[in-house]
This record gives C-alpha cells, structure tokens and sequence, in this order.
C-alpha cells in the first residue's frame, strides 16, 4: 500500500543506519493522523545512554525556513520588498553596485553571489573545498568564540564573489542569511531572534524549539560526534558549542515532533500568505556545501522522484549533529530525522569523500520514511 506508515519496517531502517556505523539517530513519521516515532543506538558512546525520540537536538540550517518564513512576514507588512536590492537597506555592509544588484529574494535562495564567510572565520578550513587541505583545529579553537555577526558578514562580502547576482546555479552561503538578520532586526526593531520567536515558533505552537542562550543544549540531548572525514578518529563531542558562528542562520534546537509541526503549519499556509509560500515554493538550482546541485526555493528545499509526489523542507548540520525535515507539498505525509554524527566519510587518494554504509542506510530510510 503507497505511504503506509509500517512501523516494523522503519525501525529496521532506522537500526540499519545506526549498525552502518552512526551512533544514534531518531525520527518522527506523519501519515494523516498516524504518527510513528523511532530511535536507535547512543546519546553518549561512552556511557551508552540510549537515544530517545523526543530528544532536542541542534538542527542546523532547517533554520533558514524559520528565517525565510520571518523576513516573508515582513514583505507581507510593506517594511521589506522581496525584489529591493540589499543596499538600499544595508549599504554599509553591501556597498556600491553589489549592494545595487544583490536583491532581498537572491540572499534568501543564495544567488547573490556572495561568498561563504565559514573558511575565512575557521581557518583551518581556508581550503575547503578542497578537503584534503583543510583540518579540525580550528573547531576546538573556536569551541567558545562569540563572533560579531558583522565581522562574519565582512569576511563574506570581502571574499571573492562565487557567481553574479541573480546567476544560476547559485552558491550556498551563510553570508546570505547573517545579512537576512541584520535586514530583519532594522525592520522590526528588535532582535531576530526575539521575532522569529514570537511570530513563527510560538506562533507554529512549538513548545520545545528555541534559539539557544548560550553553548549548551538545555533539556535531553544527544551528544554530537564529529569525523571531519576521518581526521578526527574517533569523532570528538561538540556538543557544547558556542552557535555565534551560524547565529539565526542556523543555529535552533528543535525536535522531530517540533519539525514536522512546524513545516506542517508553513505548507498549510499557516504561517505566511498562500503569496507567500508560493514564492518559497519557486525553485532555482543552487550548489549545496556538499556540492552537490539542489532545487532551492526561498528558504525551502524541493525533492522530488521519479513517479513520486514532491517533498518541500530543509535539512542541516552543525558540527557532530545533523537533521532533515521533509513535508509532502499536500501536507499528508511527514519525515523528520535527528542523527548524532557528521562528517562520516572518509577521503579517497584524490580528495573526495568516499562512500560510506551510513549513506546507502540513511538513503534507504529517508525513502521508507517519505514514500512508505
């Protein structure tokens, strides 16, 4: 039966995945009012805590919705046109005739052109991506740094361009959504965070989402392992991680319940206009940080297969944790998955990452999960 929701067969995927090599992992899957939730493996390989299904986890950039969705509302008011270009707001950090070019919709779908600021803030990550050049150090270096979002933009905005505004594909960037940040606290007079908050999370009714106030997660967590392709044997916790470095870009804890909640309200028009969505909903084809060309909308990621119904959602990593959450365009079916480390693969003679068990298995899941 097409999107069954057979609780036996995702548990195996899910313990699929953990056996392939992952730590622990956890999941929510929604089929109309049928809910499946699952977990498999360790919280803490040292002491082997169990995972749980209703554990908070950092969820990366599935935090760039929320911020698409905040900056959407305040298109909607008239304070921010989607199609005005960035230096008629912020000229001060996108001067001259990038910031003339450079609209509000290119940052929110990343074709502005605008480099990625991370390599130039890790600088053992200056070679990325070419992999095989680049290290962990700088991650424990910087395990408690409180960067100046501004200071990130800088580096962002002062590297070399990675394309022209408005060019397909377009170039992941955080640069794009700490500029996002900065254009929604001029708007709305207050903190990013204190608004999205209040106008998306609390109004999506999500009672275990929230930015973190400093470098813990608060509440039951996993610990978060990670590889850095190997370099760091075995994984190290960062778990306990000053978020300044991604700020509202991509730095929510969350839940899969949460998730799946949340992107189930956006996709019913329940937290922007039907306008709105639809602009969310219109695609370009952006290279993703693993490379790879992806369909991205505005603050929203479309997946679709062959002889399937399209999915719309976002996933994200941090370092040691990961998570993708994935609605069908209907609503009627939901996948949310939580897993507790990154960077798994390891590099082959010629610098690129080697495929792994953990990728077929979470493949395997992902399918199960959204197409039954």
């Amino acid at each position: 039966m097409k999107n069954s929701l057979d609780s036996a067969a995702l548990d195996a995927a899910l313990e699929n995945v953990h056996r392939a090599g992952m730590p622990g992992l956890f999941a929510e899957v929604r089929d109309g009012d049928r809910v499946w939730r699952g977990a498999a493996g360790v919280a803490d390989v040292d002491t082997g805590r169990p995972v749980t299904a209703d554990m908070r986890h950092r969820v990366g950039s599935i935090t760039k919705t929320f911020t698409a969705a905040a900056v959407l509302q305040q298109v909607e008011s008239g304070r921010i046109g989607l199609d005005t270009p960035i230096g008629r707001y912020l000229p001060h950090l996108v001067p001259g005739e990038r910031g003339d070019a450079i609209t509000v919709r290119m940052l929110i779908n990343h074709t502005s052109g605008l480099a990625e600021y991370l390599p130039y803030a890790y600088p053992s990550l200056k070679a990325y991506p070419d992999l095989a050049h680049t290290g962990p150090q700088s991650l424990d270096d910087h395990r408690f740094t409180r960067f100046d979002p501004l200071e990130l933009i800088g580096m962002g905005v002062g590297a070399p361009a990675v394309g022209a505004p408005g060019g397909t594909p377009g170039v992941y960037s955080n640069t794009n959504y700490l500029l996002l940040v900065q254009l929604l606290e001029q708007a709305t007079g207050t903190t990013a965070e204190r608004y999205i908050t209040r106008n998306v999370i609390e109004h999506a009714g999500l009672r275990d989402t929230e930015f973190p106030s400093g470098p813990h997660v608060d509440g039951p967590h996993s610990q978060l392992y990670e590889a850095w392709f190997g370099m760091i044997d075995p994984p190290r916790d960062y778990s306990v991680f000053d978020m300044s470095w991604v700020g509202p870009s991509a730095s929510l804890i969350s839940t899969v319940s949460d998730l799946n909640g949340f992107y189930g309200m956006l996709l019913a028009g329940k937290i922007v206009s039907p306008w709105s969505l639809e602009q969310m909903q219109r695609t370009v084809p952006v290279i993703s940080q693993e490379l790879k060309t992806i369909d991205y909308g505005l603050g929203l990621h479309l997946v679709e297969a062959p002889g399937q119904d399209a999915f719309w959602g976002h996933g994200g990593t941090v370092w040691g944790g990961g998570a993708l959450a994935m609605t069908r365009a209907d609503g009627g079916r939901q996948m949310a998955v939580a897993v507790n480390m990154q960077r798994w693969n390891g590099l082959d003679s010629s610098g690129r990452p080697q495929p792994h068990p953990v990728d077929d298995a979470l493949a395997r899941l992902y399918q199960l999960a959204m197409y039954g």
